[in-house]
C-alpha cells in the first residue's frame, strides 16, 4: 500500500497493491487494521454507492455534527475528479481544496475527514463511485457549499455540468457558518 499526504492536513490517497496477469487484476479494497495503521481509527457504519454520466458535479456536501461523516471514497468503474475543501473554520487551511482523479485504472482512494465539504466531477460515462461511511445519513444535518464558488475558483474539468437542483442552491464558502471547528 501506498500513501500520499497533502499540505492540508488529515486528507490521505491511499493505493493498494495490485495484483494482474493475464486473468485481471486483485486488490483488496479495505483492510481494517491497514487503514487504522493510517490513522483512520473509525468504524465504517454506511456503504453507499452511485452511478453517474460523463459531466455530472455532486456535491459539495457534508454532515453537520453530531452525524458529521467520514467518508473512504473510490471508483470502481470510470473516472472522476474527486475535490475536498477544508471547512474547519479553526484550521489554518480553512476554504484550501484538494484535487485528487479517481478512477478504476489507478484504483486509488481517498480518505476524507470530517470537517471537509466534499464533491466529484464525472471523468467518464457510467461511473460508479464507491463511498464508506462513519456515521449515517441524516437529512436534517446535510450542509454544502457551491460548486462554482468563484471564491474557490475550482476546476471540476467539465465542459458543461450537470448539477441537481438541489446542489445548485447550496451556499458560497463566504456565508457557510461552518459547524466544524
Amino acid at each position: 500500500m501506498q500513501i500520499e499526504t497533502f499540505h492540508i492536513s488529515g486528507p490521505i490517497v491511499i493505493k493498494p497493491k495490485v495484483f494482474s496477469d493475464e486473468r485481471g487484476h486483485f486488490f483488496e479494497s479495505y483492510n481494517e487494521e491497514k487503514v487504522k495503521e493510517l490513522g483512520i481509527v473509525f468504524d465504517f457504519v454506511q456503504d453507499n454507492q452511485s452511478l453517474s454520466s460523463k459531466g455530472t458535479v455532486r456535491g459539495l456536501h457534508f454532515q453537520a455534527p453530531p452525524f458529521d461523516q467520514g467518508k473512504l471514497v473510490r471508483v470502481a468503474r470510470g473516472a472522476v475528479l474527486d475535490i475536498i475543501v477544508d471547512i474547519r473554520k479553526t484550521s489554518p487551511t480553512y476554504g484550501q481544496s484538494i484535487c485528487v482523479e479517481l478512477s478504476e485504472t489507478n484504483f486509488k482512494q481517498l480518505w476524507v475527514p470530517p470537517g471537509f465539504a466534499h464533491g466529484f466531477s464525472v471523468l467518464q460515462d457510467h461511473t460508479i463511485f464507491q463511498y464508506k461511511c462513519t456515521n449515517y445519513y441524516d437529512k436534517a444535518s446535510e450542509g454544502g457549499i457551491l460548486f462554482n464558488d468563484p471564491d474557490l475558483a475550482l476546476n471540476w474539468q467539465v465542459d458543461r455540468a450537470i448539477v441537481s437542483e438541489k446542489d445548485l442552491l447550496l451556499y458560497q464558502l463566504k456565508d457557510l457558518i461552518s459547524p466544524f471547528e
